[in-house]
């Protein structure tokens, strides 16, 4: 009998619909079947949640069974997943530990669209798995396997140092895990946000120094910038934000959003100015973060909702109005077998 499990995917209502998706019964390779006990909700399934696929890619669950080229996992392991699910394995990207720039990378949303972690179960390839820390439980784990891993990857991949002064912008989703991993990096934190509403929830993250925004033609920090992981949507008011940008300072955009990214081409010269792109952590930073959360007990503010047609929409409407604090984590609400 083929594998067959419950998966939620997109609909062009915008409400997710529970569909099925089959895989053969033999496992082959290094497939591992896994069962979904836990998965974030990423601003980035807001953008899927009209298509025809299935949703989700913070995903955590129990090995169930391995391939015959399983080499590491075994049954019972927990493990998790992100937004990366492929690679050649063999040009260059690969070869130096940058695979989620490989050519034939397969990510969310552009591949294995039939499953995802708005789902019972899952199979993906061992290579592509982590094993989860004791340490996190599976609420706290999921949204560190896309968010975590997107903020985590800025600081470490491009060398973040603990003498740096690591501006957050947004204290959200991204944001709120942004802070705790810099603040345990051992760098002072300046959080910036519109208002003073967000205030509380960064200092008792471990910023260090809390700045509103809104309606503020100048802005003083206490030390200039050496970094600024930008986490909102909208793009900085770069006339408030370039003047307290030390020299040779770093920008890390961190959403995905369409249009154009625009800057003021004279400051960027005069203040040698690196504009950063990146996507989510290879799996080298990736393992190096999950471990470096359960040291340092890094945790995502979470709001669970069950996963079901009903939790799921309840879920994506309250990410899109900005009403969850900080992410969502959707549960099953029993255990399923295949």
């Amino acid at each position: 009998m083929p594998l067959t499990f419950t998966v939620f995917r997109g609909n062009k209502s915008g409400a997710p619909k529970r569909a099925t998706t089959t895989r053969p019964e033999e496992l082959s390779g290094d497939s591992v079947l896994v069962r979904v006990t836990a998965s974030g909700l990423c601003g980035t399934d807001l953008h899927y949640k009209s298509e025809d696929m299935v949703l989700g890619h913070e995903g955590i669950g129990v090995v169930e069974a391995t391939g015959p080229g399983c080499k590491v996992l075994e049954k019972g392991d927990r493990v998790g997943w992100g937004y990366e699910h492929d690679s050649c394995g063999h040009c260059q990207q690969c070869l130096s530990g940058a695979e989620t720039y490989c050519p034939q990378r397969a990510m969310y949303g552009f591949a294995d669209r039939d499953q995802g972690s708005f789902a019972s179960h899952a199979v993906w390839r061992e290579a592509f798995l982590f094993k989860i820390p004791d340490e996190l439980s599976d609420e706290d784990a999921a949204p560190l396997q896309c968010g975590g891993a997107t903020v985590f990857n800025a600081l470490h991949a491009y060398k973040a140092m603990e003498t740096e002064t690591v501006g957050v912008m947004g204290v959200g989703g991204l944001g709120h895990l942004a802070i705790q991993f810099a603040a345990n990096m051992g760098c002072r934190v300046v959080v910036l946000s519109g208002t003073e509403s967000k205030k509380e929830d960064a200092m008792r993250l471990g910023a260090h120094e809390f700045i509103a925004t809104k309606d503020k033609k100048e802005l003083k920090v206490a030390q200039p910038l050496n970094r600024l992981l930008v986490t909102t949507s909208a793009q900085p008011n770069w006339d408030q934000i370039l003047p307290i940008m030390a020299p040779g300072a770093t920008i890390h955009p961190l959403t995905a959003a369409q249009g154009s990214f625009e800057i003021p081409y004279m400051p960027l010269l005069l203040g040698a100015i690196t504009v950063q792109g990146s996507v989510v952590a290879p799996r080298y930073i990736h393992q190096r973060m999950l471990e470096f959360a359960a040291l340092h007990k890094i945790k995502p503010v979470v709001q669970a909702f069950p996963m079901t047609e009903d939790g799921i929409k309840e879920a994506m409407d309250k990410l899109e109005q900005g009403k969850v604090h900080f992410r969502a984590v959707l549960k099953p609400q029993q255990a399923v077998s295949v």
